[in-house]
């Protein structure tokens, strides 16, 4: 599907691994359909990291993708003062987020990024 946000809000992090059962089941039970409601959010996507294996000028490589955070966030935007809002700030400290898992993450990284059309 295409993305149809005007900007991509990245939210990329590990999880202590006795946490990560939790961390995946309040993400998609809470945390997601949190996001969601925002006024401005157009959509929003998980996805864990791999290896990468890509072929460029007739070279395959490896990329390691060691250091890097294992889960991402991908969340379509409307414009960049959605993440400002009220509606987000009450988002993303709702439900069993901020005090059971949000202390178990780690590695946190955010990227904001203007789609180009």
């Amino acid at each position: 599907m295409p993305i149809s946000g005007n900007w991509i809000f990245t939210a990329a992090m590990d999880v202590d691994p006795d946490k990560e059962a939790l961390f995946n089941e309040v993400y998609d039970t809470e945390h997601v359909p949190h996001l969601r409601t925002v006024p401005g959010v157009v959509a929003v996507t998980r996805a864990k990291l791999d290896t990468l294996r890509v072929t460029m000028g007739g070279e395959t490589r490896s990329v390691d993708p060691a250091g890097k955070p294992r889960y991402a966030c991908i969340v379509e935007i409307a414009n960049p003062g959605v993440l400002t809002s009220a509606a987000w700030a009450s988002a993303v400290d709702a439900g069993r987020w901020p005090a059971e898992v949000r202390p178990y993450t780690r590695n946190r990284q955010h990227t904001l990024h203007k789609v180009l059309k």
